[in-house]
Order: C-alpha cells, then sequence, then structure tokens
C-alpha cells in the first residue's frame, strides 16, 4: 500500500482515539474514571454538578431527605466560597461531597500546575468550610488529559464520570427532566444533574429540583434503590464520611 495512503489513515485513527480519551468521560485512555456500577444489581446512584446554589441546592436536600435517598454533590470551588453555609448544609445532611475544580476550566488544553491547582484549592476549601475531606473527584465536562487522573489519583482522590446525563442545564422543564431520566435508566447507572453552574453562582436550577420528587418514585416503581457513590471506590468509610483510599 502507498504510504501516501498509510500515513495519513494512522493519523486520522490515532486522533480519533485521543478525542475519545479526552472527550468521553469514562474512557480509561488517561486513566480509569468510574462511569457505572455494576450491572447485576438494581442500584443507582444520584450525582449533582456545579453547586451549591441557592436555587437548588436546599430543595434538592430537602426531597434527598424525604426520600432517604444519598447522592453526592461535585461542588465548584468558587461556589462554596460565595455560598459556604449551602455548603455546610450539604455535609450536614449526611450527603456525599466531591471535587469538581475551582473555577470550572474545561482541563484538557491545560498543564500540570494548572490542573493541580485546580484541585487542591478546591480541596482545602471544602474541607475548612465543611470539615470533609473529599476523596471524590469529577472534572468539568468530563475532557481530561494525561495529567488530570496523575493529579487526581496523588492528591487521593478517585476519578468518576457517569453514565448519562439529560441536558437539564438546558432548562427543558421539569416533567422533560424527569422522562429523559427513567428511560435511560439502567443497573448501576451513575445519574449526573446539575444543583448549580459552572459560570453563573445564581444560574437557575428550580427545573432540576422540581425534577427530582419525579425521578426518584419512577426509579423506585421500577424496583432500583439509590446507592452512596463511595460504595463504587475501593476502601472503607472513615468516622467523618470520607473515605480512605485503599492503594
Amino acid at each position: 500500500m502507498n504510504p501516501i495512503y498509510i500515513i495519513p489513515g494512522t493519523m486520522a485513527i490515532c486522533s480519533g482515539i485521543l478525542a475519545y480519551g479526552v472527550f468521553e468521560p469514562n474512557s480509561f485512555l488517561f486513566g480509569r474514571a468510574i462511569g457505572r456500577g455494576s450491572k447485576r444489581n438494581s442500584y443507582l446512584y444520584l450525582t449533582f454538578d456545579d453547586g451549591p446554589n441557592p436555587t437548588a441546592t436546599e430543595f434538592i436536600l430537602n426531597i434527598l431527605d424525604k426520600f432517604s435517598v444519598p447522592a453526592a454533590f461535585f461542588m465548584v470551588g468558587k461556589n462554596v466560597a460565595t455560598f459556604p453555609s449551602l455548603a455546610r448544609e450539604v455535609a450536614s445532611s449526611g450527603q456525599e461531597i466531591g471535587n469538581h475544580t475551582y473555577r470550572h476550566k474545561k482541563l484538557h488544553f491545560r498543564g500540570e500546575n494548572f490542573i493541580r491547582q485546580e484541585i487542591l484549592e478546591t480541596h482545602e476549601l471544602i474541607t475548612k468550610t465543611t470539615g470533609i475531606v473529599p476523596r471524590m473527584f469529577r472534572a468539568p465536562h468530563g475532557y481530561r488529559n494525561f495529567w488530570v487522573n496523575k493529579i487526581a489519583k496523588e492528591l487521593g482522590y478517585t476519578t468518576f464520570g457517569w453514565t448519562f446525563g439529560v441536558w437539564d442545564t438546558a432548562l427543558p422543564g421539569s416533567e422533560v427532566i424527569r422522562a429523559r431520566v427513567r428511560r435511560r435508566l439502567k443497573p448501576g447507572a451513575i445519574i449526573l444533574l446539575h444543583d448549580g453552574d459552572g459560570l453563573n453562582p445564581l444560574a437557575d436550577r428550580t427545573e432540576t429540583a422540581r425534577a427530582l420528587e419525579g425521578i426518584i418514585r419512577d426509579a423506585q416503581e421500577d424496583g432500583y434503590q439509590f446507592k452512596p457513590l463511595r460504595e463504587l471506590m475501593r476502601g472503607v468509610p472513615a468516622e467523618n464520611g470520607s473515605l480512605q483510599v485503599a492503594i
């Protein structure tokens, strides 16, 4: 075969693999990101990104408490700094808190120092504000490069992706959000929802909050049970609700 055709074809394949590794939140190319639990049971895992947020976080906590359902909140550092009382409320409710970087910048074109600072600054702020030592990390938009998993692991984190999202940030309406979730339920699914916004700390997320009760009812009617996300990590729970990771 003519090398003229082989080289461009090889480059195209390599570019495709690289793009998959960057943009697929559960890709193993740059390291493991947990994107789903076991398919052998009927467990689901609720997660909320980009909070805390005054329009939705407390509303969501009340619904979770009403149904005794666990969830993980991947918090943006600057929103924790803006709404520290809401971050503390999540912690006091017993829900899990994860690290979602400080400024919610896409990380795939960022270098080692920037990524480390984003994770570490948020880690220190969450710990100081809530008393919880976060051990779960999720990259903004799920975008990763070589440095992301490496640094997260060095700082004691397990990296998470998700099984499906429903574009609730586009504000399609609470019933649409509810229906989208129900259509995509599957054993072991990590469900991505949003209680905040990475750019606008006052963004309206009430549609997601209003959809939550129906989402929980639908899942339970379909025979699913919600479980804490930390159960997908290797390790044992610590007394303060954080997790000591077994390396």
